[in-house]
């Protein structure tokens, strides 16, 4: 009978431990849940979020809080009346505590105060702040922010909205809403003209109407860009019309009509793109050695090597990211000579290009020095932007110092710096970004917040957030 009973009050002890456990694992508050109920403040601070009453709800935590630490369902819930109110600062201060609290992330919730940063701004008076917000969803490229992009195709300027389509355009769910294919009423020709490829890249058939209207329109960038998207839906015969659009006599048509052709990527394009390297423009060839990069013909390696000598800046800029995007290694030792350019933005072309190529980051080291010393803001911008492109055995030293370019004086470094390390990726840089959340300033925090949304939308950590 002794026997029997010290098994029964074993097992029943192993049963309540396992249980506790099983509740701390979970991240739920083990007070409340051994008592089987919820706080009474709780449910009723549940309760006022469910209704939308969000100042509500923090007053009455607020209110629990003075007596007693917040549970952690109560600090989730807290955390998450602060984004509804527009508040991601405060929204973050709670999740921090909440996180000392369960010794670890809890993705989901993490996710949606990354967001809040990034949505808060794309209300802001400023178009600078609402550009940066905007890129921030185009990168993460997720059905989840199709609704928020939605909303940025009535935004008050043209250039933002053209970024928007951009990023409507990089998920299937927003290729194919109903407010894109409205947009082609947008009173901007730069709108217009971005829906229009969004929509030849569509593959969707039913949209061929809409396209072969638009040929009709009165601005040949729109017209331009018509002729492109029904190439891509087939219309192989529209390929006269971007060729003859490329022989033009205004410059700012030829150089849209060439970058075009690049676009299209068919072989015929790389005798005019070649030719328009020696245009009297510099825009003009600037578009060229652009084209060439996406047009992906190796023949051009030659002409584009030659095209590091031009007299312009940027025209050798562009060059240099061809070569790089062309991936024949046989361009490095060029490559290599051009790290000792004159012109810092393009030294900083040129690293991305070496390192695109896989090339030792060591060897671009001297000059990714120099770059993140320069008293110029958009120099120390370009090499960050730069490093993004480092991967393999390259990224532990990128991302030394991308970190380290999060701390620069000036706010645009640090936001090139934020998304290069979104770019790069990994759960390791988690950690690095959720600091930047803590930035001074609106653009970087937004940035920031994007560069986590993408890390944190990886399958492996959306695995665990379902745990949570």
């Amino acid at each position: 009978m002794m026997h029997r009973s010290r098994a029964g009050r074993t097992g029943l002890l192993s049963a309540v431990l396992f249980m506790l456990l099983s509740v701390w694992t979970s991240g739920a508050d083990i007070g409340t849940v051994v008592a089987g109920k919820e706080p009474a403040a709780i449910k009723e601070a549940r309760a006022a979020f469910e209704q939308k009453q969000y100042e509500r709800t923090v007053e009455l935590l607020d209110r629990l809080s003075k007596d007693s630490v917040l549970p952690v369902d109560g600090m989730r819930l807290k955390s998450r009346a602060f984004l509804k109110l527009g508040k991601p600062k405060e929204s973050l201060r709670e999740y921090d505590q909440l996180e000392q609290t369960l010794k670890q992330d809890d993705v989901a919730l993490l996710k949606e105060v990354s967001l809040g940063f990034v949505v808060t701004l794309t209300k802001d008076m400023r178009e600078q702040m609402r550009g940066a917000s905007y890129t921030a969803l185009k990168d993460l490229e997720s059905a989840e922010v199709v609704p928020y992009l939605e909303d940025g195709l009535s935004d008050g300027s043209g250039l933002v909205r053209a970024l928007v389509v951009e990023g409507l355009g990089r998920t299937e769910r927003g290729r194919r809403s109903p407010k894109l294919r409205k947009a082609l009423d947008d009173q901007a020709g730069l709108v217009r003209a971005a829906v229009l490829k969004v929509l030849g890249r569509s593959g969707d058939r039913s949209v061929l109407p809409l396209l072969e209207k638009a040929l009709n329109e009165d601005q040949p960038l729109v017209r331009l860009a018509a002729s492109g998207a029904l190439y891509h839906m087939g219309r192989i015969d529209m390929w006269d019309q971007v060729r003859k659009a490329a022989t033009v006599v205004h410059p700012e048509e030829r150089a849209t009509a060439l970058r075009l052709l690049g676009e299209l990527k068919d072989s015929r394009a790389l005798p005019l793109l070649v030719e328009a390297l020696k245009d009297p423009q510099p825009s003009v060839r600037g578009a060229a050695a652009s084209a060439l990069g996406d047009l992906g013909d190796s023949q051009a390696v030659p002409q584009l090597e030659e095209a590091l000598q031009d007299t312009i800046p940027a025209v050798r800029t562009s060059a240099a990211i061809s070569l790089g995007e062309l991936g024949h290694k046989t361009v490095s030792p060029v490559l290599r000579r051009a790290l000792s350019d004159t012109n810092p933005v393009v030294q900083a072309a040129v690293v991305s290009a070496l390192l695109r190529l896989g090339e030792p980051i060591k060897v671009v080291m001297p000059s990714v020095g120099e770059l993140i010393q320069h008293n110029d803001p958009g120099t120390r911008s370009a090499i960050a932007k730069a490093l993004g492109r480092a991967h393999g055995e390259n990224r532990e030293r990128a991302v030394a110092v991308l970190s380290e370019l999060l701390g620069d004086p000036i706010p645009r470094p640090r936001i090139a710096a934020a998304r290069s390390l979104g770019q790069i990726g990994g759960q390791d840089l988690i950690p690095v970004l959720k600091r930047a959340l803590h930035d001074e300033d609106d653009a970087v925090r937004a940035t920031a917040g994007g560069a986590l949304g993408r890390l944190l939308n990886a399958p492996s950590l959306a695995t665990h957030a379902s745990k949570i």
